[in-house]
């Protein structure tokens, strides 16, 4: 149930944005900075019930992944994560996707969909990664465009190694955030 209320929490939050009347009339009664702190709250709170919920979930095991699907999951973070650096520093991936962010979390998911079969993983990636799916088609709808300007290869080299950075970090500490170890 934790794990459940976390990600109702954590997606519920993360519709608002797509729901363009509801938060202009939150930003106009709040504010701008008020209104992003409580959507932070919010998102955060449900951050930390899907961490709780999840070390917190019986092992239900649903299927055996097979041995391949975590090399799947060793080279697909990398690019995971670049593309979520790529969703807050400016670089020429934008002139890709729109949505760096949301294809980073959609691969993601997939990765960790194939290399768990337990029912919470199955659950929460499974979740969030049909959240990510339909919130790029959400924002293609409202017109979300690619870019259009080109920026210096050094921009790319940038969000290159910050996310390859940040991949790091999580395979070292992964065991320490979920209690599995991906390192050798």
């Amino acid at each position: 149930n934790i794990l459940l209320t976390g990600i109702a929490i954590l997606i519920g939050i993360h519709l608002l944005p797509g729901i363009p009347i509801l938060r202009n009339q939150l930003v106009t009664h709040l504010g701008l900075w008020p209104y992003k702190g409580l959507f932070a709250a919010i998102a955060f709170t449900g951050l930390v019930l899907v961490v709780i919920g999840k070390a917190s979930a019986d092992m239900v095991i649903i299927w055996n992944a097979p041995d391949w699907s975590q090399a799947i999951a060793l080279a697909g973070m990398p690019i995971s994560f670049i593309l979520i650096v790529a969703a807050y520093l400016p670089s020429n991936i934008k002139r890709f996707t729109p949505h760096p962010m949301l294809w980073g979390v959609t691969i993601w998911a997939v990765v960790h969909l194939a290399s768990n079969g337990d029912l919470a993983s199955m659950i929460l990636f499974g979740a969030i990664g049909v959240y990510a799916l339909f919130d790029i088609w959400s924002a293609n709808t409202r017109g979300a465009k690619e870019s259009d300007i080109a920026l210096a290869p050094a921009k790319d080299l940038i969000v290159i190694v910050l996310g390859l950075v940040m991949y790091i970090c999580v395979l070292v500490f992964h065991e320490s955030l979920s209690g599995v170890s991906v390192l050798l």
